[in-house]
Formats: C-alpha cells, structure tokens, sequence
C-alpha cells in the first residue's frame, strides 16, 4: 500500500528521535575514537586493539589526557583502568566528569595518587556543586590495580552520586537540596581522563617524589560505557523518570551495597574532609545530613 508523503515524513520523524534518544540515552562505544577525542599531547596516547583500549603515556617532556566529544547530564560512566606499576609515587592518572565551566563549576573526581613499591594506591574522590569543590575522600585500594584492569564507575541521578571500584560503592554523595546542600543537577559535564605529574601534592603531600628514573609510566584503559542523557540531545532526556539510572534500584544502595560501603569505609578510609577539623571546624552541612 502506497503512503502518502506526510505519514512517511511523520514515520522518518518518528524512527530519527527514537535513534537519536537510543544514541543519547544508551550509547556504548565500541572503540575509543567513537565517543572520545585526545585533548593533551596525542603522541602520548597509543590505540590498542583497534581503538578497544589505549595506553596513557607519563614521560620527562609531558602527561596527557582525553576527553568525550559530548556532555551528558545524569546517567552512568564507567571505564576499565590498569594503573602504573611499581614506584609511581608522584603521578595521578585522573577519571572525572567536568561541566568545563569557569565561575559555576561541577565535577565528580576518581583521581588515582601513585606510590611508592609495595604501598598501597589511595585513589581521592572529590566533588564539586555550584562552583563549591573541597570535599575529598582518600580510601585505600584493597587490590593492586596496576597487576590487572578493574571497573571504575560514577552513577549520577537525580537521588545521588556513586562512586564505585568494581561495583563496590565507596562513596556516596545525596541529594539533599532540600537542607540547603548544592547539588549537581542543572549543567551537562564531559568525561575526561588525564595522566599527569603532581609530586608536590599527590604522595605523602608531596613528600614523595617521581623518580623519573622509571619513566615511561603507562597506565591502559579499555571498555568504555557511557549511558546518560547527551546535550545536545532529546530535550526530555535528563527529566525523564524511565531511564533505567533513575529507577528504584538506583536511588538508594541495596542492603548488599551498603554493607560493602561500610567495609570500605571502616577498614580502608584513610581520610575524610568531614572529620577534619582543622579545615572545617564547623562540619559542612553535607556532613551533617546524614547517608
């Protein structure tokens, strides 16, 4: 049966905004090229596997780091990391989400702090909302994430932030606008990762330094996962209630979860911005608020 030019200009319409929502909601790269771009030195990063992974390069003349093409507002990212082995004390190989924005910051942080051979890596998560940043965490990893890749994950919804290692949560950050805490909600941000030099802060507060002796450093990446809202993209995407991200499963850690953020935070927190009270003799009202 022959259709008339206007149904199958409504059909075409109908099938180009279910594309575009699936691209934007659900998208999960195959290679690196297809959802990234090298924005730091590109002759210190190398494709691996047909662009399936890569390897970050740290040498004497520069770091280097890559970005998403797009920004997303809510959803999931996560990335599989090998880290430097042996002495890296003195390098971070940073995994964060970053509005890219000057005065109204937001970003969420995994960065991953070197060390010395046969100490444990301490990876910081920070969070920045409404331009208001300061709030790091420092857990040390249970594992040697330089001997094998590992699962390094951040939710966003409209309920709280996840960090998490191997679906551990070990970190979780509510959303508690109502009691007058920022929360971010309202820029898209951008996936980024970075491998740099910090030796006058990243080991024992600068104590440690790089022992550019062992340079190269290489840390690898594989699996990229992005599935959120892309901007620009479907203008209901961040507000809808039926992306999976934003389900009841995601609004609150399971009793499973909670019981593994609790080992984590009891035997592997080495350091928590809300118990320091020579920076916040008052303790922020995030603190405050309750898990």
């Amino acid at each position: 049966m022959a259709l008339y030019p206007s149904l199958r200009s409504l059909i075409a319409s109908l099938c180009f905004c279910f594309l575009a929502f699936s691209l934007s909601a659900f998208g999960r790269p195959a290679t690196f090229l297809q959802d990234f771009q090298v924005t730091w030195s590109d002759s210190h990063i190398r494709q691996i596997d047909g662009g399936r992974a890569i390897q970050l390069i740290l040498d004497q003349n520069s770091g280097c780091g890559f970005a998403s093409k797009r920004k997303y507002l809510f959803g999931r990212v996560s990335m599989k990391i090998k880290l430097i082995p042996g002495d890296s004390a003195g390098t971070v190989t940073a995994f964060y989400m970053n509005s890219d924005t000057d005065a109204v910051r937001d970003e969420l942080d995994f960065e991953f702090l070197g060390n010395r051979t046969g100490q444990p890596y301490t990876v910081q998560t920070n969070i920045y909302a409404h331009g208001k940043g300061n709030r790091e965490q420092r857990v040390n990893l249970w594992f040697d994430p330089s001997a094998d890749f590992h699962t390094y994950t951040i939710l966003w919804n409209h309920h709280h932030i996840v960090f998490y290692v191997d679906e551990v949560p070990i970190r979780v950050y509510k959303n508690n606008e109502a009691r007058g805490v920022p929360y971010p909600k309202l820029q898209p941000m951008g996936v980024f990762s970075t491998l740099w030099e910090a030796d006058d802060w990243a080991t024992r507060g600068g104590l440690e330094k790089i022992n550019w002796s062992r340079a190269p450093f290489y840390s690898y990446y594989r699996d990229f996962d992005i599935e959120g809202c892309s901007v620009p993209g479907p203008a209901n995407c961040a507000s809808s209630a039926t992306n999976w991200w934003e389900g009841t499963a995601y609004q609150a850690l399971s009793a499973l979860q909670y019981r593994r953020y609790r080992w984590v935070r009891i035997n592997h927190m080495i350091y928590d911005y809300c118990t320091d009270k020579s920076r916040y003799p008052v303790a922020p009202p995030e603190c405050l608020a309750g898990f």
